[in-house]
């Protein structure tokens, strides 16, 4: 009979299970991400903090990824700065040029499926700046044709930092191969019209591109994020 009596209380148990193990992303953030990264703000207002910097900030995450793509990575984390957050402590002489010391660099956490998708949804939470993300206004429609390689390439200088396919182009900044994958179009206009804006002492150049050069970067980013360079 204590046995009839007790069943419906392990059903209901059972059923309470799902919620009980729900990720708390916020959780996870303070305990495991929050000693290499930024998630409360502001920005650090000197260089020498700034070469201390583990990881990029976060308080501003869900105005500058895309939430799908934050939680596939977290899974399955890829460098995305060759040399690591600041190059000069992750670099080696030689035979012909600087070369990244790979023995410097440390792998991200891995996170299971559930713990990702919570932290995923919490970092779409964090939005400052949101006024420098309304301001701007995605053009799809601007083309940038063989210019758009031109323009990062030679015109601008972006490839004296950045890569555009794996192993073409600087190791001192994030590749630009799977940017179009991982930031959204707006903060990507924010950024390139004035990174300072978003980080006030960040070494990355203001380089007062026009709008419609501004737009054509933008889309020829998100032209190459569709090539598979994992093929």
């Amino acid at each position: 009979m204590k046995q009839l009596l007790m069943l419906p209380l392990v059903f209901v148990f059972i059923s309470l299970l799902p919620a009980m193990a729900a990720a708390d992303g916020t959780a996870i953030l303070q305990e495991r991400c929050a000693s290499c990264h930024n998630l409360k703000g502001p920005p650090v207002s000197t260089l020498a903090d700034l070469w201390q910097r583990k990881g990029p900030d976060l308080f501003y995450a869900g105005n500058k990824y895309n939430q799908s793509w934050v939680e596939a990575w977290l899974q399955n984390p890829k460098r995305i700065r060759p040399a690591g957050m600041f190059y000069i402590d992750h670099i080696k002489p030689g035979p012909k040029r600087d070369l990244v010391d790979e023995s410097t660099l440390k792998g991200h956490i891995k996170l299971n499926a559930a713990d990702a998708k919570a932290v995923a949804s919490a970092l779409a939470d964090l939005k400052a700046n949101s006024a420098l993300i309304k301001a701007e206004k995605h053009d799809p429609g601007m083309v940038p044709g063989p210019l758009g390689e031109m323009m990062f390439d030679k015109i601008y200088g972006c490839l004296a930092c950045h890569q555009i396919e794996p192993g073409y182009g600087g190791v001192s900044g994030p590749e630009i191969y799977t940017a179009g994958k991982r930031l959204t179009p707006e903060f990507m206009l924010s950024y390139i019209r004035s990174p300072q804006a978003w980080d006030p002492k960040i070494w990355m150049p203001n380089k007062h591109v026009p709008e419609a050069n501004m737009q054509k970067l933008v889309n020829y980013i998100l032209d190459l994020s569709k090539e598979n360079f994992d093929e």
